[in-house]
């Protein structure tokens, strides 16, 4: 037999949905506002109700003790319930609704009262103020109860004090005026409060919609996991505001961009400065998976617009990939390069083969003698003139792919470039786009050719490469240097329009320029001027500069 199961406890608390939590605060402060509210108006009604009464009663007591009619009879009479005095004092009291008119003499003995069986009695209270000059006006108990009061003293006509005269006004009647406001008072009380839960109700409907019925759990749960996976995530992320404004970066934003937190609250123009980068991100340009490159990186960006009017960047780092594609391009050629050898040189095994069941000796080492000299002539003519190992070993194997596609690739007789390079691998990077870039113009044409110059001027390395090929109008002569720009079909590897930006951009980085004209007899000429390229003499070359990706454009 199953246990029975614990009954379940009522759990009394705030609902779980910010609508309803939001609603129940606004009401509570509304609701504790009006309360205070209507209390600090009630306290000070209250004195104000005693002060008037009291002042209701001395004013009542002033006229009286003026009239000096008054003064005379309670000289000549005796205190009387039939006297003049008495009668003079309750045509007052009627006529004022005050609760008493009490008229004595300087011993407190009184000549009127309301109750007739107190007339020739002393008075309950001390009149000694009275007597003495003072008007007083006070709350105090007597034989009628709890009344305002007012005293003042009663003079003869010489002005001496021969009595004084008391007025009350039943404190009853002050607080039945405070019981006949209060109902008022809560009427505009509950007005404001029901204004209040309105206006309260009409923000929390806001709310609601703006938050989408989410509890405060939720919101905080949404904004640990957007946390978690902004500085997660291992692509960037640019939040900006309607007015353009980045308002949130991740770590793989800042780390792509070159930016750190002083750049959130700023307009993409301030903090990344003019460039293709800040277009993109800005939505000036177009498009998706647009490429871009910032500082050594090659980046893909996607913008998405936001329902505030602001809009979310995306960024992600192709530079490896970029890298490898340029790899897998260089051992591609390399294979064709030596495929196209290999069968060469079986084209050439077959001829001294048969050179030599000919017996045609002589003619076997006269034609082995040609081929070896040659590729020797190729080696020699670069390294005589270029000094660094890694841009000759360069030209001697961009010689190679060019003669398998049918190209002359010529080192122009100015060339001289000592072995003093301080970035040996930029300067590849960038020799070796403008080689491909010539080679892929001219391939196909007819008398196909190639020209590369390297000089030095001081410590300045100017680099030129010329082809035969069709040229590039003046008009896209400043857009080959732009970011993904390209007229040939991308690689299987990913988008073209890379490597003429990014040797523009080594050569600004060190000082100089990259440009492009037309030369010599058609074709275009390419022209890097690198400042500072070389060291000094006596000075060790160093690789001071990181390589750049390699790409075609």
């Amino acid at each position: 037999m199953s246990p029975t199961p614990p009954a379940r406890r009522l759990r009394l608390g705030l609902p779980r949905r910010m609508f309803s939590q939001l609603l129940l605060m606004q009401l509570a402060i509304a609701a504790g506002v009006t309360v205070l509210a209507t209390g600090l108006f009630l306290a000070p009604l209250s004195d104000q109700l005693d002060d008037q009464a009291m002042r209701r009663a001395l004013a009542i007591a002033q006229t009286t003790a003026e009239q000096p009619q008054i003064a005379k009879d309670l000289q000549s009479t005796s205190p009387s319930v039939d006297g003049p005095v008495q009668v003079e004092a309750e045509r007052i009291r009627r006529a004022t609704q005050a609760e008493y008119v009490v008229i004595m003499n300087t011993r407190g003995v009184r000549w009127s009262h309301t109750d007739p069986r107190q007339i020739g009695g002393i008075v309950s209270t001390d009149p000694a103020r009275a007597l003495a000059g003072e008007q007083v006006m006070e709350i105090d108990d007597g034989t009628l109860g709890r009344s305002a009061r007012g005293k003042v003293p009663l003079r003869d006509s010489d002005g001496d004090i021969i009595g004084a005269v008391s007025v009350g006004i039943a404190y009853d009647s002050v607080r039945a005026r405070l019981i006949h406001a209060i109902p008022g008072l809560l009427a505009y009380a509950g007005g404001a409060l029901a204004v209040g839960a309105l206006a309260a109700w009409l923000i929390s409907r806001r709310v609601q919609r703006q938050t989408r019925d989410l509890a405060f759990s939720d919101i905080s749960a949404l904004l640990a996991e957007r946390e978690a996976m902004l500085h997660g995530i291992r692509e960037g992320v640019v939040a900006l505001d309607r007015g353009g404004r980045i308002r949130l970066l991740n770590d793989e934003a800042r780390r792509l961009l070159g930016i750190g937190d002083e750049a959130v609250g700023r307009s993409l123009d301030e903090a990344l400065g003019e460039g293709r980068t800040t277009d993109v991100l800005a939505g000036r340009v177009t498009g998706t998976d647009l490429l871009t490159v910032r500082g050594q990186r090659v980046l893909i960006a996607n913008r998405m617009p936001t329902d505030d009017g602001g809009a979310v960047a995306t960024l992600r780092d192709r530079t490896e990939l970029e890298q490898l594609g340029r790899e897998l391009d260089s051992t591609r050629g390399l294979i064709d390069a030596l495929r196209a050898q290999d069968h060469e040189h079986a084209n050439r095994m077959h001829t001294v083969l048969g050179l030599l069941e000919l017996e045609m000796y002589d003619d076997a080492v006269e034609f082995v003698g040609e081929v070896v000299g040659d590729h020797r002539a190729t080696a020699e003519q670069v390294t005589e003139k270029i000094r660094d190992p890694l841009l000759a070993a360069l030209l001697v194997g961009k010689a190679t792919v060019a003669a398998e596609r049918a190209v002359a690739l010529w080192i122009s007789d100015r060339t001289w470039l000592p072995d003093r390079l301080i970035d040996p691998r930029g300067i590849v990077t960038v020799v070796g786009n403008l080689v491909d870039n010539a080679l892929d113009a001219v391939a196909g044409t007819p008398h196909a050719r190639v020209e590369v110059e390297l000089r030095a001027e001081g410590r300045t390395a100017v680099l030129r490469v010329r082809d035969t090929g069709p040229g590039i109008p003046a008009e896209q002569r400043e857009l080959v240097f732009t970011e993904g720009w390209s007229t040939k079909k991308p690689p299987a590897h990913g988008k073209r329009g890379i490597g003429l930006s990014l040797v523009r951009r080594l050569a600004e980085r060190q000082g100089g320029s990259a440009t492009v004209t037309e030369a010599d007899g058609g074709g275009a000429e390419f022209t890097v001027v690198l400042p500072e390229a070389l060291a000094g003499p006596g000075l060790e070359p160093a690789l001071t500069v990181p390589a750049v990706v390699e790409e075609e454009s």
